[in-house]
């Protein structure tokens, strides 16, 4: 038998000029030849075959799991010739292509996908499907996802965020980069929806179950049916709250009332969930009354004592600089057992003035302190903030000069002028 010689593709071009060959570039279907552990040889119209292996066999779906002879495969052609003058052709490719023109239809379409997350960095997390890498910066997170830290700890918000790596969620695309075949993706448009619909229906005084989403040294924050609200640190509980960690953390199922609604802003509460130990306060202490309790905590306008549970009650900085506590060498620290006389009872704002002196109720004298004014911890909060810390402080001052102080609404600003009329 004669030596048949090889014949190059470009020969056998000349000689058959109505042979197909692929472009390199392009997509093409053939039929399954066979599949080896990381090749597979596909006939191509029954004038060519092509060959996919290494690498370029692996795609997204893991077609070569599933492939056998005869079946219809789509590749992407690489190359018109190999050294063996196979067609060199790519699974991998051909999923890319297939999958940027789906990501190009659900960005058109505002369609919502879900996601792997593969990465994080500081500014946000990284997806990756067939070599197509998306980015949803830290912006576009979802309110459960968004990393809420004390101070913008950078380290901090990091650690949040590679928890979520190998997570999926949910996002939408909202821009393309064609050139570089990159998206950048939002989770909170994703949900962006379901977030105005309930926005609509949420009610003030409905109670809700929700989850804790971030806690922060002025609150905790909750998310409830795509909402996220603020509990303020004036409403986790009825007593003085000094660090919101302790009443929750990341993740923990929480029931809360919803107080206020301004715009999407919703403020919620934690401590109207139950009673008000204030509202029983007539029947166990009265004024020129003797009790006891210890003392939790000393700031520059005075000492707090524990009444009872959520129940305090303030030694004023007067009585502490008071002559006569001086010269008998009396001082206090966190944890001392005390005894006072109940001079001044303020049930609406919570306030309970003691005196250690023996003093009898003060029902007329002249207002020397602010913390005499009897408003509620929020109001001398705002009133801290802006400088405000003594009565001299607020002379000169009317109520729409206290209203532009946020945190000072006109009941509070009409109150503070009448006792100090």
């Amino acid at each position: 038998m004669a030596n048949k010689a090889l014949i190059s593709m470009d020969e056998l071009l000349l000689s058959s000029p109505d042979i197909f060959i692929p472009e390199p570039g392009t997509v093409v279907d053939g039929i399954v030849i066979t599949v080896q552990k990381n090749k597979i040889l596909v006939d191509l119209g029954g004038v060519s075959t092509g060959i996919i292996s290494g690498k370029e066999a692996v795609d997204s779906s893991d077609t070569i799991d599933s492939l056998v002879t005869g079946d219809v495969v789509s590749a992407f052609v690489l190359e018109p010739e190999n050294d063996e003058g196979l067609i060199v052709l790519s699974l991998r490719k051909a999923s890319q292509q297939k999958t940027w023109k789906r990501f190009l239809d659900y960005y058109s379409n505002k369609e919502v996908i879900k996601v792997k997350i593969t990465e994080a960095n500081k500014g946000g997390l990284l997806v990756e499907v067939d070599s197509i890498k998306g980015f949803i910066p830290v912006s576009q997170l979802a309110p459960l996802h968004y990393p809420r830290v004390n101070g913008a700890d950078s380290a901090k918000i990091l650690a949040r965020l590679q928890k979520l790596i190998g997570q999926m969620i949910d996002v939408r695309i909202i821009n393309i980069d064609e050139e570089n075949r990159k998206l950048i993706l939002s989770e909170k448009e994703a949900q962006n929806e379901v977030r105005l619909k309930a926005l609509k229906t949420i009610e003030i005084g409905r109670i809700v179950d929700g989850k804790i989403s971030g806690v922060v040294n002025f609150g905790i924050f909750v998310t409830f049916e795509g909402l996220e609200g603020l509990v303020h640190i004036s409403e986790i509980a009825w007593g003085h709250v000094d660090d919101p960690s302790n009443f929750g953390k990341l993740g923990d199922p929480v029931k809360v009332k919803v107080i206020g609604i301004e715009g999407e802003k919703i403020s919620l509460s934690m401590k109207q969930l139950t009673v008000d130990p204030w509202l029983e306060i007539a029947s166990n202490f009265k004024e020129g009354q003797k009790v006891s309790g210890k003392i939790n905590r000393i700031t520059e306008y005075g000492a707090f004592v524990t009444l009872a549970d959520d129940i305090n009650g303030l030694i004023h900085v007067s009585e502490i600089n008071d002559p006569e506590i001086k010269d008998k060498g009396i001082t206090f620290k966190v944890g001392d057992d005390v005894s006072a006389t109940i001079i001044n009872i303020d049930v609406d704002n919570h306030r309970i003035g003691l005196s250690i002196l023996g003093k009898k109720p003060a029902k007329d004298a002249p207002i020397t302190s602010i913390t005499e004014l009897g408003l509620s911890d929020k109001v001398m909060l705002a009133l801290e903030k802006a400088g405000i810390k003594s009565i001299d402080d607020l002379k000169g001052k009317d109520a729409v000069a206290l209203t532009e102080i946020e945190g000072v609404n006109d009941s509070a600003a009409k109150k503070i002028l009448a006792k100090l009329a």
